[in-house]
């Protein structure tokens, strides 16, 4: 049975693929999404990237403008917080009283910034970086001269770096780890990037634990580290992971580790409810285990797999899984998952800044990591989803073209990677 009425929670980007996949699969029901935020749905990479630098303008953050909403009727609540899933009678709460009923309801609550667990983190000028308000309040900061001091060394960590050395500031980087993006690359991409932005002025502080943040007037004045050192700070920036929003679920007694749990199609151990995106952890049919993805592509794949087990439709294809971050002129494009693996393989140069590290194991291609190499990329995608086994001499090799080592490498693996 179709459902009549179809409820998401949650309004990014997981969301936003949701009603759109729906709406095109046929779908003639209520749609309803329900958002925390005031803004429509939009994207979030460009929130440490691009808006930040102020190169991109808000209208183009969104995903689809209102009219668009109206015309496929698709009522949106904003600066509305869910409180409550009351499954028996199939109805979401709303703080403040109100009650939204549903057929099918879609989980796609996202995931939240992990806070600084010390003294001086509700200091004034002390930010995280998810949302387009916490934009809206750093921007104004990024003042040639200031001082900002990054807590932790990811992804957010260090593209928020690159934005605030590209518009002169003073940066210090401090990260737990011995290296920079210690929890998801390797060392040889670590020691990159880490020459990198050293490079371009930005003082990067491993091995290093933050003790508490100090204050003037309210704001934050310093960072003090567990040595006693004082870093003097206008801003501060904590990246020290995100959280998936699994409470809604979890209190109304849907399964959940690390995440909402998720079959294939994306639903819960409630068949009447499903998720996607951040807040989902799902199978990852390539790696032969469950896994919480934080990516655009995952949101965009699993708002599809909802949307077409909703309506009955065959299911869409399962990509390989794959990312980006945007650093400098540095873009750098991963596909697949490189935990364990047991050999790197170096295509190209790091220090002509183009090249790529390959991840195998057992032979198997596993993951990619492309700096400023589309080919790699593009070519490892379609590899790795079908558990291709590549000579390492051959993956070394710049003179053999990507597509040539690809084209010979079809029809090697098992069809899929190895579990």
């Amino acid at each position: 049975m179709i459902p009549e009425r179809i409820l998401i929670a949650g309004a990014g980007q997981a969301a936003a693929q949701a009603v759109q996949s729906l709406r095109q699969g046929g779908y003639t029901g209520a749609l309803t999404i329900v958002g925390e935020e005031t803004a429509l749905p939009y994207q979030r990479p460009p929130l440490s990237k691009a808006y930040m630098k102020g190169e991109m303008d808000e209208e183009r953050l969104y995903f689809k403008p209102a009219a668009w909403y109206q015309d496929n009727n698709i009522e949106v609540i904003l600066g509305a917080h869910a409180t409550r899933i009351d499954r028996a009678a199939r109805q979401l709460h709303i703080e403040h009283g109100g009650v939204l009923d549903y057929d099918a309801l879609i989980l796609a609550t996202g995931s939240r910034p992990r806070k600084l667990p010390c003294q001086g983190a509700d200091l004034a000028n002390v930010h995280d970086l998810r949302t387009l308000s916490d934009v809206e309040r750093i921007r104004p900061q990024m003042v040639e001269g200031r001082r900002m001091v990054i807590i932790g060394a990811g992804y957010i960590g260090l593209e928020a770096a690159a934005v605030a050395r590209t518009m002169g500031l003073d940066v210090t980087v401090l990260e737990m780890a011995p290296r920079v993006l210690a929890r998801v690359t390797s060392p040889v991409m670590s020691d990159f990037y880490a020459h990198e932005h050293t490079a371009r002025g930005v003082k990067i502080l491993t091995n290093t634990t933050l003790s508490h943040l100090e204050g003037k007037d309210g704001h934050v004045s310093a960072a003090v580290l567990a040595d006693g050192t004082r870093l003097p700070a206008d801003i501060v920036l904590a990246g020290i992971g995100i959280l998936p929003n699994e409470e809604l679920a979890k209190e109304a007694g849907i399964a959940c580790a690390n995440g909402i749990l998720t079959d294939r199609d994306g639903r819960t151990s409630d068949p009447n409810v499903f998720a996607a995106g951040d807040c989902a952890s799902r199978p990852l049919v390539h790696y032969g285990r469950m896994g919480r993805l934080e990516s655009v592509h995952n949101a965009i794949e699993q708002g599809k797999l909802v949307a077409a087990a909703i309506l009955g439709l065959p299911r869409p294809a399962e990509d390989c899984p794959w990312f980006w971050s945007d650093q400098y002129d540095l873009k750098l494009q991963i596909a697949g998952l490189s935990t364990d693996y047991d050999q790197i393989v170096l295509r190209g140069d790091p220090k002509a800044r183009k090249f790529a590290a390959f991840y195998l194991r057992n032979g198997t291609l596993i993951a990619v990591d492309a700096v400023n190499s589309p080919p790699e990329f593009l070519a490892s995608k379609k590899l790795i989803m079908t558990g291709a086994k590549i000579a390492p001499e051959m993956l070394s090799d710049t003179t053999l073209p990507m597509k040539d080592i690809a084209a010979s490498s079809a029809g090697t693996g098992s069809g899929e990677a190895p579990h």
